[in-house]
């Protein structure tokens, strides 16, 4: 009887602990916290559920490597918000005082769009996919925004297609700041759809600098459908959450890996 009442009792603390790190909290004093557990006791848990392949390990924490879905834009800008301004604050510091930029779509680079409207103090040329972006970076008198053409994509609000590459073609930029649905040091970043990799691709290609803006979730994600090549030498911007080994594996495929603080 007690040991089942055990079980049960870590079943379902198994359980609330998956619930938390799918709601965005991932480090382990704040799940002890909110389970009223030591920290021991959740890293014991951590460390059992990711035997069993239910969740993946990260810097002082823990994230649910769910099934790839593109989620729409307005769902995926409740989730890591916090996350998403950290990594913003860094990239900001990124911004060249001179040339045209890229801000990609996205909710990671609207958070980029928010600062540099904010921050703007003189004029500016920022070119951008998104329509939120857009938005967001025409609040600022003294931005001067160029909207790429092509066709919206109906979850992302991204453009795509002919008229992107056409516009692409008369542009350049001196910074490039790309979001991402997946991120890998060696293969790059990964999207739903082979027109979003194509896009991405010319961006960079068009680019002095290219930076990459994704919170530590979209480095757990492994079997989206496509993958964009990157220049070498490329930049990729996360939060305090990413694994411990990321460092490593980014030396190693020659990315300059810049790291904001803790995020949930």
């Amino acid at each position: 009887m007690a040991q089942r009442a055990a079980r049960r009792s870590t079943r379902e603390r198994h359980e609330q602990l998956l619930r938390l790190l799918r709601e965005g909290t991932t480090q382990v004093e704040k799940l002890a916290a909110v389970l009223a557990v030591s920290p021991s006791t959740v890293r014991r848990d951590l460390g059992r559920l990711t035997e069993d392949r239910k969740v993946a390990r990260t810097y002082g924490g823990a994230v649910v490597p769910d099934a790839f879905h593109e989620r729409p834009v307005g769902e995926s800008a409740l989730v890591r918000r916090r996350a998403k301004a950290a990594v913003a604050e860094v990239a900001l510091e990124l911004v060249p005082d001179t040339g045209a930029v890229f801000v990609d779509a996205g909710t990671t680079c609207a958070a980029l769009a928010r600062r540099l409207a904010e921050a703007a103090s003189g004029r500016a040329l920022v070119a951008t996919r998104g329509l939120e972006t857009a938005a967001v970076l025409a609040e600022s008198p003294q931005i001067d925004v160029v909207m790429l053409g092509g066709q919206v994509r109906p979850l992302s609000h991204g453009l795509v297609g002919p008229l992107t590459d056409l516009a692409l073609d008369r542009l350049s930029f001196s910074v490039a700041f790309l979001g991402a649905d997946a991120v890998d040091p060696y293969r790059g970043v990964g999207e739903p759809t082979l027109e979003e990799t194509a896009v991405k691709e010319r961006v960079a290609a068009r680019a002095d600098r290219v930076v990459v803006l994704a919170d530590s979730t979209k480095l757990a994600v492994a079997d989206v459908p496509a993958w964009a090549e990157l220049p070498g030498g490329w930049t990729l911007v996360t939060d305090g959450d990413a694994p411990a080994d990321l460092e490593d594996d980014c030396a190693a495929a020659g990315v300059t890996l810049l790291r904001a603080g803790g995020a949930a």
